[in-house]
């Protein structure tokens, strides 16, 4: 039995939670909903994906000459779980629609943990998420920070954790944001991102600071962790490689730039790196203290999870990694 999904907001996160799942041999997506008919709702036509809107907003997309299956309550009406891909202060109030139908909902890591009380990644706690009624994946900086650590806690232990994030200023396709010409300091320290680990890791004690800065690309996190267990650099690197969701580069790699080449060259959809970089050469371990770089792609290291937790949600495989394994081998990840 396949389960059914709709995805309410088809944009950055949305269109590439639908892509996934329409390619999940126990998933079909039945509709996706827009608020406006631009580029991305004709695409989704082009794709099959029965289109939904607003109610009331019909007449804007028939002038369009898009075809509309009907409104976001009659989505919901036919799905086993939606993901919202919202825009924050939309997400949370659409709660009471979801209540309303019925429907199991998840969400983005822009919303708070309390909205839906379990906060997702599939390496860490997919167990948490079984057979809830909601789910919120989280973020794609807490994604790539909790890979790592929940790696590396369960091979040597971590004792403490202080992490700065360099972040990307907007997505590439995203012209109202910046800085241009900028770094930005998020003087608020330490930041929220180590609270927001600690949602999907509790026992982990992390600080962490932010900066933003120039570019769309990626973002790029310098971890720096204190180790239980004595190791070697080449130990950590064994560990890591054994996590399908991390990639190990070198190979003349030396910025993000080259990164998101290399997913080009893959024909990665999108070009899209699904997976946590780390540079092989920043990996350093010394008296138990790590560091390394990673690169985490801001705009699909959360894809995959988001599919392991519909699975988690609607109780269709019990076992992480054979939902890790099954959403891989589908993504060509």
């Amino acid at each position: 039995m396949s389960v059914k999904v709709v995805v309410n907001g088809y944009g950055t996160i949305g269109k590439r939670v639908a892509d996934a799942a329409a390619l999940q041999s126990d998933m079909e997506v039945l509709g996706v909903a827009k608020t406006r008919p631009n580029f991305e709702a004709r695409m989704a036509l082009e794709k099959g994906y029965p289109l939904y809107v607003l109610a009331g907003r019909e007449p804007d997309f028939e002038a369009a000459g898009m075809e509309v299956s009907g409104t976001v309550e009659d989505m919901l009406e036919i799905g086993d779980v939606v993901v919202d891909c919202t825009p924050n202060k939309i997400a949370a109030p659409n709660k009471a629609l979801y209540d309303a139908a019925g429907i199991k909902a998840m969400w983005q890591g822009g919303e708070d943990h309390e909205l839906a009380g379990i906060s997702f990644n599939a390496h860490s706690n997919y167990d948490e998420a079984f057979g809830c009624d909601y789910a919120r994946v989280v973020s794609c900086n807490t994604t790539g920070l909790s890979r790592v650590l929940s790696t590396l806690d369960a091979e040597f232990g971590v004792e403490k954790v202080r992490a700065t994030l360099c972040r990307r200023s907007a997505d590439p396709g995203d012209i109202k944001k910046g800085p241009i010409n900028a770094i930005v300091p998020e003087l608020k320290m330490p930041s929220h991102h180590g609270p927001d680990v600690k949602t999907v890791l509790p026992g982990i004690d992390i600080d962490t600071v932010a900066i933003k800065v120039p570019t769309t690309l990626m973002h790029l996190h310098i971890v720096n962790m204190d180790l239980k267990e004595a190791c070697t650099s080449e130990d950590v690197l064994e560990a890591l490689d054994e996590n399908s969701r991390i990639r190990i580069i070198g190979e003349g790699m030396a910025s993000t730039a080259e990164v998101m080449e290399l997913a080009r060259d893959m024909n990665r959809p999108r070009s899209d790196m699904w997976e946590n970089c780390i540079w092989e050469e920043s990996v350093s371990v010394s008296d138990c203290e790590l560091y390394l770089f990673q690169a985490i792609h801001q705009e699909s290291d959360v894809i995959p999870e988001n599919i392991d937790c519909i699975r988690a949600m609607t109780e269709i495989e019990s076992d992480a990694v054979r939902s890790i394994t099954m959403t891989n081998k589908a993504m060509g990840l």
